[in-house]
């Protein structure tokens, strides 16, 4: 599993903020669009993002870029929490 403060490190030095999120199964967030990029990276149990027509299910310790303006949508379906790690491109 990837450690958090390696990544922080390693998304700060690309100019992206970071930060943890845990959702319960079934969780979903749906046509989110942001003015930034967007990195996330699943640390543990299942996720699924949505976006410009494809649907990824990343494994832990996998990098996914949504770009600025992509309407997205992010899914737990797994039977367990997830844990994932998200940051946006600074200004």
């Amino acid at each position: 599993m990837p450690d958090y403060a390696t990544v922080k490190a390693n998304w700060a030095a690309r100019g992206f903020s970071c930060d943890i999120w845990i959702d319960p199964p079934g969780q979903q967030w749906i046509d989110f669009v942001h003015d930034v990029d967007e990195l996330v990276m699943l640390d543990e149990g299942e996720l699924e993002l949505t976006f410009h027509g494809l649907t990824l299910r990343p494994r832990p310790g996998e990098e996914v870029l949504i770009p600025a303006g992509a309407r997205h949508s992010v899914r737990n379906p797994g039977a367990r929490d997830n844990r994932w790690f998200y940051g946006y491109r600074h200004r």
